[in-house]
């Protein structure tokens, strides 16, 4: 069973930085693509950033520019860095991997449990 874990979150002042971490129990190259997902209060999940297995990356247009998505696959752990941060970046911060299985055709998502970030302004 896939295990994914999140750590890094917490509360930091408008402006200021944050690393988030997303350390898979298996070699990350195992997934297709990872992400990382963050929901706030009474909304939906939605797409922060992206990272294929072949490296390219994707980012939401509000975070693209502050926000960057790494990795090291000797740790088998997936960052986001997170830079000049905004009261409405607040929310819980979740890593999520992407597998697809050819023989027979088929695809998985794992999450994590996710890590609350606040922002105060």
């Amino acid at each position: 069973q896939v295990q994914l874990v999140e750590s890094g979150g917490g509360l930091v002042q408008a402006g200021g930085s944050l690393r988030l971490s997303c350390a898979a129990s298996t070699n990350i190259f195992s997934f297709n693509a990872m992400g990382w997902y963050r929901q706030a209060s009474g909304k939906q999940r939605d797409l922060v950033a992206v990272i294929t297995s072949g490296g390219s990356t994707n980012y939401a247009d509000s975070v693209q520019g502050r926000f960057t998505i790494s990795r090291d696959s000797a740790k088998n752990t997936v960052y986001l860095q997170m830079n000049s941060l905004k009261p409405e970046d607040t929310a819980v911060y979740y890593c999520k991997a992407h597998m697809v299985i050819n023989t027979p055709l088929r695809s998985y998502d794992y999450w994590g449990q996710g890590t609350q970030v606040t922002v105060s302004s």
